[in-house]
């Protein structure tokens, strides 16, 4: 169960890295950027189209990986590494939940950093959010790979 190659999870992981910054950046609808993180249903539906998008694009570049590089993925672990990584994307993505989290670890000052407004990719807020994206695509390469001997 446990002990699949290093270069196994290696290739997970840089497809799912790369999936995640064109999705996060590129698919990402301006719509689904400005209200993701907004109050009531519209803000909820908003990150979830988003989330549900990314996670597409995830499953896609892992199925390209998989075919071309001969990895031998479980379908089941592939699932589940990408719902574990749609929860926490979701789940950051509100933002407000993100921010309590960093005010809670000492880093409200940094997370504050900046204009969103002016510069949205320049801000503490933003570096807080895609390190928080990336921890958790360790996470899910790690999943991602269970069960591949």
């Amino acid at each position: 169960m446990f002990g699949a190659d290093a270069s196994v999870f290696a290739a997970v992981f840089v497809a799912l890295y790369a999936a995640h910054e064109v999705g996060d950046h590129w698919a990402q609808r301006s719509a689904e950027a400005l209200g993701k993180g907004g109050p009531g249903w519209r803000g909820r539906w908003l990150c979830a189209r988003h989330v549900m998008t990314l996670a597409a694009g995830k499953a896609a570049a892992l199925g390209l990986a998989a075919v071309v590089l001969g990895l031998p993925l479980n379908v089941w672990a592939v699932l589940a590494a990408l719902t574990v990584d749609g929860i926490s994307h979701y789940w950051a993505d509100r933002r407000t939940t993100l921010m309590r989290l960093a005010r809670w670890v000492g880093k409200g000052e940094f997370a504050a950093l900046g204009d969103g407004a002016a510069a949205p990719a320049g801000t503490g807020a933003y570096a807080l959010d895609q390190s928080w994206h990336i921890g958790w695509l360790f996470v899910a390469a790690l999943i991602a790979c269970l069960g591949v001997g």
